[in-house]
């Protein structure tokens, strides 16, 4: 039977395929059958567009460009990638006038930018900050290779996924949509809405066709983004609570394989040497089921919770490694971008 080591590099290897790109998909498909709730019906969709147009812009940046969404009357959030290190951009709206912008401040390890634009009174979308559930369709909204205001959609196709390579698998810090919406360089920062019109996520990366990948994008969810941008427009820097773990979702398939007697929790995939789990004694392949005293039948509930906690604070930890029960205590890091 293989060992635990090599089980948990397959069940990240698996989670990451999963993860981050671009590609083709079909501008023109249908929406699932049966909308959410409160979803606007799909002949009310161009109704939508005109509505929300003018809530993203385009940032251009030297030779370059991205997208952004417009965060307050005067403020707009796009990803920190998009404009790298540069203080000063160009935005332009949806009914084509251009005004400079100023960048307020950046985080690393969101990918979030905040930018102040000298045009006032934007159009705010709404927010909605609980996550999608798979198969609920979406429009992402941007401007791929320049094609300012270009709509596609498709689905959530699923939750909690990592860029390929990026930090964030480490941080446990983004817990990127997955969706098969088609996002090309230059959506950077579009937005990413649901069929009731409520931005549910900024548009972040795709994996270009060239890695074997077909319609794989992901986006940064809302709550990420208004918890990130809180900070930044507050204070400049975005401090986030650090476990010091990398987590994956616990399936039935996962749980026979590596003998968990649990069948809800957060599998945790990997370990930061010297972190706070590692001092706690957490474990690869250890499934957390409770922390600071609320369950945890999932990675959403895991990041909610840390969410909910300031870095410096300590939290109880229950874990279940095979078929034993372990308690811990952590004392949750910080990390700026």
């Amino acid at each position: 039977m293989p060992n635990l080591k090599t089980l948990l590099l397959a069940v990240a290897a698996l989670a990451l395929l999963g993860g981050c790109s671009e590609t083709t998909s079909n501008p023109t498909s249908t929406a699932s059958p049966s909308n959410p709730p409160g979803a606007a019906p799909a002949g009310n969709l161009p109704d939508l567009v005109d509505q929300l147009g003018p809530s993203v812009v385009t940032v251009t940046v030297a030779n370059r460009l991205g997208s952004g969404v417009v965060l307050k009357p005067d403020i707009i959030v796009t990803n920190r990638h998009v404009v790298a290190d540069q203080k000063q951009v160009s935005i332009t709206y949806a009914d084509g006038t251009q005004s400079p912008g100023t960048v307020l401040a950046t985080d690393q390890i969101t990918d979030l930018a905040v930018i102040r634009t000298d045009r006032k009174n934007l159009p705010v979308p709404k927010l909605r900050t609980d996550l999608p559930r798979p198969g609920e369709p979406v429009l992402a909204i941007g401007s791929p290779l320049g094609f300012e205001n270009t709509v596609t959609s498709g689905i959530i196709s699923g939750l909690h996924r990592d860029v390929p390579g990026s930090a964030a698998q480490s941080a446990s810090l983004v817990d990127l949509i997955q969706t098969d919406a088609a996002i090309s360089p230059g959506n950077s920062g579009g937005a990413l809405l649901d069929t009731s019109g409520q931005l549910i996520g900024i548009n972040e990366a795709y994996l270009p066709p060239s890695t074997g990948a077909v319609s794989i994008g992901f986006a940064i969810p809302a709550a990420t983004m208004v918890d990130t941008t809180d900070q930044l427009l507050k204070s400049g820097v975005a401090k986030h609570p650090y476990l010091g773990i990398s987590i994956g979702r616990l399936t039935p398939a996962i749980q026979q394989r590596l003998d968990v007697q649990v069948d809800q929790g957060a599998l945790v995939l990997g370990v930061d040497p010297h972190g706070p789990a590692d001092a706690a004694g957490i474990r690869a392949g250890d499934v957390i089921v409770k922390f600071a005293g609320r369950a945890v039948r999932s990675v959403d509930d895991l990041l909610t919770e840390l969410r909910a906690h300031d870095p410096g604070a300590q939290a109880d930890l229950e874990v279940v490694r095979g078929s034993n029960h372990q308690q811990a205590t952590v004392t949750i890091g910080s990390r700026t971008g």
